[in-house]
């Protein structure tokens, strides 16, 4: 729905009538929007002008000349997006209508620091958008042809960055992350501007993995669980991302588990869910029991042995994971829990999740609740940053300003 302040007939909200697909031509728009032909018209060819839209072919006549087709440009520019590990990270393009161009995954260290971390993803995304340029069909033919720069990037729009630790969205700041040394307080944004001059916005990386796997498979009430070297959460509700008040919503990294007051976390307190179940917690009970475990990769290696003392550690951890989503459960009444995170290729681990739930829950709560493994996989945060940075970019406010 659009905000009451957007005027239907504005050209923003004319716009999100294409991207959706509602409207396909100029006669659509007047329709729909209960105006002229004549402003409709003028609509669109600002529209045209920002290049948002072209025309191309011929639509189907209704009685009289058969309009022509307008479609979103999506060959204007390119949106990036990087999913930031503690280790590693997954960088993407994107074009303007949400298409996937290219992604790669490379090893990165967030101990690095904000100021380094950002320079090195603006430079890879440079270099991304080079290589995908240089693989565009005709482009070998055009250097051949002697053109002297050759082919061209399409220009970068946006980027955004997920990051493995809370995040106060508005401020664009990352707050109190416990695995991010040097990024408490990091306003992203403001560092990125000396970097690049497109929009940079920040996000937590399951928020944006609950947008992407909305985005490959819509549900309107949706929990992603992001089970990896810590565990995260993010909350779709009515195919909206949820937030809450400045961000915190669906962060159960630090909330307690019950038997495991015993447990130091690395936020000062005892007991809490990232300790107790994440998989850089598997990996330090693996290593104390003897196993040679490196990361979270080694835990899930593990995992498939099906050795008795580490199967036991999995479903602990299972259990201790579903007694905190039993709460989200029964409160906030998901339609779907989708299990992301390399922990959910842990069987033991996946199985005492959904046993535990199913126990745990109201039973109209899980009726018909979908459990299931991500679609997106590793690939979701990035799909989601995508999402993120187009609804941005196209927000119909942003775009009446650009058009008055």
């Amino acid at each position: 729905m659009l905000p009451e302040s957007i005027a239907p007939d504005s050209p923003g909200a004319v716009l999100r009538l294409v991207r959706s697909g509602q409207a396909a031509s100029r006669s659509d728009i007047a329709r729909l929007t209960h105006v002229s032909a004549s402003t409709a018209a003028i609509r669109v060819e600002a529209l045209i002008e920002l290049g948002f839209l072209h025309e191309t072919g011929a639509g189907r006549s209704r009685g009289g000349r058969r309009p022509r087709v307008l479609e979103l440009r999506t060959d204007a520019g390119v949106v990036a997006a990087a999913d930031l590990g503690a280790h590693h990270a997954t960088l993407a393009l994107f074009d303007l209508g949400g298409t996937l161009l290219a992604e790669q995954e490379l090893p990165m260290d967030i101990a690095d620091g904000p100021e380094r971390v950002l320079a090195w993803v603006v430079e890879q995304v440079g270099s991304m958008r080079e290589a995908h340029v240089a693989r565009e069909p005709g482009a070998a033919a055009e250097r051949v042809a002697g053109t002297p720069a050759g082919p061209q990037p399409a220009p970068l729009l946006g980027l955004t960055v997920g990051v493995p630790g809370p995040v106060d969205f508005r401020a664009g700041k990352v707050v109190s992350p416990s695995r991010m040394p040097g990024w408490n307080g990091a306003d992203v944004p403001a560092l990125a501007k000396s970097l690049t001059d497109v929009p940079v916005l920040v996000e937590n990386d399951a928020n944006l993995m609950a947008l992407g796997e909305f985005a490959a498979s819509p549900s309107e009430h949706l929990v992603f669980l992001k089970a990896g070297s810590g565990i995260g959460c993010g909350v779709i509700a009515s195919g909206q991302l949820h937030r809450g008040a400045r961000g915190a919503a669906g962060d159960i990294s630090h909330a307690p588990v019950s038997d495991q007051q015993d447990v130091p976390c690395s936020c000062g307190r005892t007991g809490c869910l990232d300790a107790v179940a994440s998989g850089a917690a598997l990996a330090r009970r693996l290593a104390e029991a003897g196993f040679d475990v490196r990361g979270t990769t080694g835990v899930v290696d593990i995992a498939r042995d099906a050795e008795p003392v580490s199967a036991r550690m999995f479903r602990d951890a299972g259990r201790a994971t579903a007694d905190v989503l039993a709460t989200i459960v029964n409160f906030f009444n998901p339609d779907t829990l989708v299990l992301g995170g390399q922990l959910s290729q842990a069987e033991p681990y996946v199985a005492n999740i959904r046993s535990t739930l199913y126990e745990r829950c109201l039973p109209m709560a899980v009726e018909k609740l979908v459990i299931e493994p991500s679609r997106a996989g590793r690939l979701a945060g990035v799909i989601g940053g995508g999402h993120l940075m187009l609804e941005h970019l196209f927000d119909p406010a942003r775009v009446n300003a650009l058009a008055s």
